[in-house]
Parts: structure tokens; sequence; C-alpha cells
């Protein structure tokens, strides 16, 4: 049978079988045209048959698909562009596909460390690149200085002991990431920092919540590890990214809502390239955040008797932060810039130091392990064994032994019966006579004006309350001759009692 192959501008007939191949009608075609198909390092290039808008895969027979006498079918070529570089991540045991042209390879690493950063959310500063012969890759080089080429594996480290904290915040779960924090002071801050960004560039919310509880700001810059933190001159620009920037990358709506609910100067927080929010969220196309953005930073913030543009506002801000700031350093009266390394603690220098980035487990990079720190019971069977079996005749003694002992036998008793009936009506008279003596008292001494409590410790009744069962009206007997003598109530006494304390302790102020 006949069908029709377009070719660019070209329409040619072609004598096939109905059992003939889609591999086998790009073959004719191919020698027909003259095409030139390759395949190199840096990509191939194949041919696209198409028939009625849909691509035909190369085993399918043309029977199949339904094509017959005078079909038509599109031919096209196509040019698939091979990956440069994979990046071996040793959090998530995946290799990542790097795709670029060949001018990637003249690059620093750091340019690569950004790509890689952007694709796995990984903040730059938590990890590391290395060769296929494991030597560890610096962001002041370039990668042909270290004989990458095109379709090179490299391996992706991260921070010992870091690998299940990571997961954790991969996986968005807040226990697994409570679980696995370090415990030193400073490297526990960082985590804090790192979880935030991971958060809001996934969009967990739960995770989130706890950042921002635990008092980790969204628009704080991510930072160095304080291992790194002396390494100033080789510092990433991107470890000044912020939170509020991931979340705008990746166009996590609610994340940038509750970032700017917690501070309104994630509106203006600015990352290496000096771009805000709105700047980032209008490069990745994020209409959604793009509009809710627009709508703050064109928002009018109201008092009682004026209103003030949100620009404005957050300038007013920022200038009282840096007034508070410089009156800081002044009083310490030191213009240095403070490290949160203390003497004592590890700092590394490139090239010198044991490194500290090989993706060690937890248990692994010297820290204890969760499972031995649960306490583990004996094993019965070793317990078992290690017990003296007794021998039967010292047994059947202590049961002689215990048999020939006689209690004295019980007499009288009916005297229990009564004294059991007696006791049930003793303690019925002995409630009943203290209700009515809290009744009394509460009578005698409840006020009706709130009066201060009195200390439970240095309060006590008179000693001969509790000697007779009629002391209420000792008492009451007491309070009577008070009032006949002084003319005052309890209540007023306790008044003037408290206004003459009060006079005099104000005297004491003048």
């Amino acid at each position: 049978m006949k069908i029709f192959i377009s070719f660019e501008e070209s329409f040619e007939p072609f004598d096939v079988s109905p059992g003939d191949t889609v591999g086998a009608i790009k073959l004719m075609i191919k020698d027909y045209f003259h095409i030139p198909l390759s395949e190199d390092k840096q990509g191939k290039m194949y041919l696209q048959l198409m028939y009625a808008g849909a691509v035909l895969d190369d085993n399918w027979s043309l029977a199949d698909v339904g094509i017959s006498l005078g079909s038509n079918l599109k031919c096209l070529v196509k040019k698939e562009n091979k990956p440069t570089l994979y990046v071996y991540n040793a959090v998530t045991q995946e290799t990542m596909p790097i795709k670029g042209s060949i001018c990637l390879l003249g690059k620093k690493v750091s340019y690569l460390k950004t790509l890689i950063s952007l694709r796995c959310g990984f903040p730059v500063s938590i990890f590391c690149l290395r060769t296929p012969q494991g030597k560890e890759m610096y962001d002041c080089n370039t990668l042909m200085d270290y004989q990458t080429d095109i379709g090179t594996e490299l391996r992706l480290d991260v921070w010992d002991g870091w690998k299940e904290f990571l997961t954790g915040c991969l996986q968005g779960q807040m226990l697994k990431v409570q679980r696995y924090l370090s415990e030193e002071e400073p490297v526990l801050k960082y985590q804090k920092r790192v979880a935030l960004y991971m958060a809001a560039f996934y969009g967990y919310i739960e995770l989130t919540e706890w950042t921002l509880q635990q008092g980790v700001r969204p628009n704080e810059a991510v930072g160095v590890h304080p291992y790194r933190e002396w390494c100033q001159e080789t510092y990433h620009p991107d470890i000044i990214k912020c939170p509020i920037h991931a979340a705008s990358e990746t166009g996590q709506l609610l994340i940038l809502k509750a970032f700017i609910n917690y501070n309104v100067l994630c509106l203006d927080c600015k990352n290496a390239v000096g771009q805000i929010p709105l700047t980032i969220a209008l490069k990745h196309r994020h209409k959604d955040c793009v509009l809710y953005l627009v709508a703050k930073m064109w928002s009018m913030v109201s008092y009682s008797k004026i209103s003030i543009p949100m620009k404005i506002y957050i300038k007013i801000k920022q200038w009282l932060l840096r007034a508070q700031r410089h009156i800081r350093q002044r009083r310490r009266h030191t213009g240095t810039r403070r490290f949160r390394t203390r003497v004592g603690d590890f700092v590394m220098v490139d090239g010198f130091t044991q490194p500290k980035m090989t993706s060690r487990e937890w248990s692994k990079a010297g820290n204890k392990s969760i499972k031995n720190k649960l306490s583990k019971l004996p094993n019965f069977h070793e317990k078992t064994q290690s017990r003296k079996t007794l021998d039967p005749l010292t047994v059947s003694q202590q049961q002689k032994c215990l048999s020939s002992i006689k209690l004295p036998p019980i007499k009288e008793t009916n005297g229990f019966s009564r004294l059991q009936e007696y006791h049930p009506n003793n303690q019925k008279k002995k409630t009943a006579t203290s209700r009515k003596k809290e009744l009394m008292t509460t009578n005698l001494y409840s006020a009706q004006v709130p009066l201060p409590s009195l200390a439970a410790g240095g309060y006590s009744h008179p000693p001969f309350y509790y000697v007779t069962p009629k002391a209420a009206c000792f008492l009451t007997s007491s309070l009577q001759s008070f009032l006949e003598y002084s003319g005052k109530t309890t209540r007023e006494n306790a008044i003037y009692c408290l206004a003459t304390a009060r006079y005099f302790f104000l005297l004491s102020f003048m």
C-alpha cells in the first residue's frame, strides 16, 4: 500500500506493507532524505513519526495503529541533550541529572552548588561536592580544575551525623527532626535555621510553625556552620539566603502568608543579588504569590490618627532596628564582629583539618546511639540458669516448720462486731460536728469586701480551738467582747489595719 510522508516542505509517497514497523519506516525515510543522525556525549538526534497528532513508537506496526492506504504521516528531526553532569545525593541516595551546555564545565563550583540547591532544597552551606576519586571541590575553583568531563558523576556529601536530621526535614517529620538535633548550642541554632529553610522550600506547615516557635526568624540568613565561621573569604554568596526567599522560589503561598504575618520586614528582605520576595516570585512565575505580595506591598498601615504606606512603615522599622543595634554596639565598646565559636570548639581549615563532610550516620559520627539509651531487660533464660537449684529436702523441712507454727484462737467475736458497729456511728458524729464548726467560722470570718489572702504557714487558730468540741462557742464569745469594747466589727477592724499599714508604707517613700 502507498502512504505519504511529509518532511519539512516536501511531501513524498512510500510503498509499505501493513506489517512493517515504525522503526523500519524511519530507516526508509532516513535513507531517502539523507538525514544525518548522530549521537555523542552531548546528545543525540533522532526521527519522530506522528499520525493524527500522536507520536508513534518504534515497535508498533502500521496495521496496529490503523494506518491504511493513503494515510499521511509527519516526520520531524528531534534533538535530545544529555545531562552535562550527574550528582549522587548521599542523603536521598538518588542521582540528579544536571542539564546544560558544555560551558557549564568552565563555571565555578559555587555556581554548580547554586543549581543543586535549587533542585534539592538544601542550603549551600550544609553540603559539599566531591569528585569520583573522593577529592573535595572548593567553591573558588572551576569544574575544569578537577578534570571534570561531560557525563561525570559527582557526589554530594553532608555534615557527619546529619543524614537522619536532613531526612526528617525532607519528609516534614517534626519528631524526627527534634530527635536528631545536636547537643552543641551553636550547631543547634544553625540546625533550626536549616530546618526552617527546608520547611519553607517544601511547604511543610507543621515544621514551619515549630521552628518559628523556637525563635527562628524567617528573614534571618541561614549562614554557615559554626565550624566554618572563621573562613569568611571563602563564603558562598547564597549563605545570606533566608527562608522567605526559599518560599518565594517554590511558590509556597501559605508559608509566605505565615512569614509575613510573623514579621512584616520579610517583604523587603533581599538576597545576594538584591532581589526581594516579590522579584523572586515574578522571576519564577508564581502568579498567586505575586498577587499576594503586591497587595501587601501597596497596603496601608492604619493608626488612630494617621495611615502610613507599607513601604514607609518598613523603612521606619528598619531604621529603628539599626538604631537599637548601634546603641548595643556602643555599649559594648567594640566594633569587631562577634563569633559564635568559643575557645575549645572545632574549627575547619580547608586542606588542613580532617574533613567533617563525609555523610556519616548519627551513630558513626561520634554521637550516642538512641537505641543504646534505652534500658535493656536481662534475658529470662540466663537469669533462670544463674539461679541455684534448691534441694527438695530443705523445701520439705521448711514446709514442716510452717505447719508446726500455731496461732492463738480468736475469742469474743461478738465484741469485734460491736466495735465495728460503733465505729461508723462515731465517724458520723465527728463529721457533723466538724461541719458545724466550719459553718460557724466561715460566717464569722467571711467579709463582704474581698480582703488579701492570708498565708497558710503564718495563720493558725488559737490553741483552745482544737482542745474542746465547744471551741467555737469560746471563739464567738471572744469576738462579741471585742465588739463591745472596740465598737468595730471584724471587717471594719481589718480595713482599719490595712489602711494604717498602707499609710506607714507610703511614708517611707516621702
